[in-house]
């Protein structure tokens, strides 16, 4: 299973977020990196597989394609929500996925020829349909995406961990290559997640607070 460490940028900065209060988040220079500009967070933490969320860019109100493009060369792969909010809205970089997320994708799915679709779900519930989580996985199998991302915000900077049971109906519920982000609290998290077969998990609150070891989000790897 892939480990990946995400990293939400606003404002040029790294910032920790917690529960979706974009408004209140800060920059994180208390964790595993001193530092919150971007690519020196990368440089101290080392990780193999990076996912960016640009808060600016899904909220409308600037850009960092510039430094995405850039983190990009730093790491082996990269994922990347920009708000897209539509398919001439895709990068095309080397060993680089575009997320697109339900948030901002509107309601025509059907026009993303590639891409992560990511689930943006608050209260169990996807955003902005208000749609069940395991439902709309079902729903999406037969799109051109090469695989999903489970995004619970609520759960983003709690480490409040997981439900066993609500991972293995999604498992079932899609066909797909699927990763899971948010509330990620302990390796115990990272087994339950394996065991039920995801792909990938989505972690930076308990590698920040040392519940995950740095080595692992190096080596990319939970086995």
């Amino acid at each position: 299973m892939e480990l990946v460490l995400a990293m939400d940028l606003k404002g040029g900065l790294v910032v920790h977020g917690e529960r979706g209060d974009r408004l209140n988040y800060r920059p994180l220079t208390w964790g595993a990196s001193p530092v919150a500009d971007p690519e020196e967070f990368i440089l101290h933490i080392r990780p193999r597989s990076i996912y960016i969320a640009d808060l600016d860019r899904i909220m409308g109100t600037g850009s960092h394609d510039a430094t995405i493009t850039r983190c990009n060369t730093r790491v082996s792969h990269c994922y990347a929500d920009r708000g897209c909010r539509g398919p001439e809205d895709l990068l095309r970089l080397r060993h680089f996925e575009n997320v697109i997320g339900t948030e901002t994708a509107g309601d025509d799915l059907a026009g993303y020829k590639f891409g992560y679709l990511s689930l943006d779900i608050k209260e169990r519930k996807v955003i902005p349909s208000g749609i069940d989580p395991v439902e709309y996985l079902t729903s999406v199998n037969e799109l051109s995406f090469d695989g999903c991302i489970v995004l619970d915000i609520s759960g983003v900077g709690t480490a409040r961990g997981l439900d066993k049971e609500l991972l293995e109906q999604m498992r079932d519920a899609y066909a797909g290559k699927l990763l899971w982000g948010g509330g990620v609290a302990s390796s115990e998290d990272l087994e339950m997640l394996n065991d039920s077969g995801f792909d990938g998990a989505i972690i930076a609150t308990a590698l920040h607070t040392n519940t995950i070891p740095v080595e692992m989000i190096r080596r990319g790897l939970f086995c």
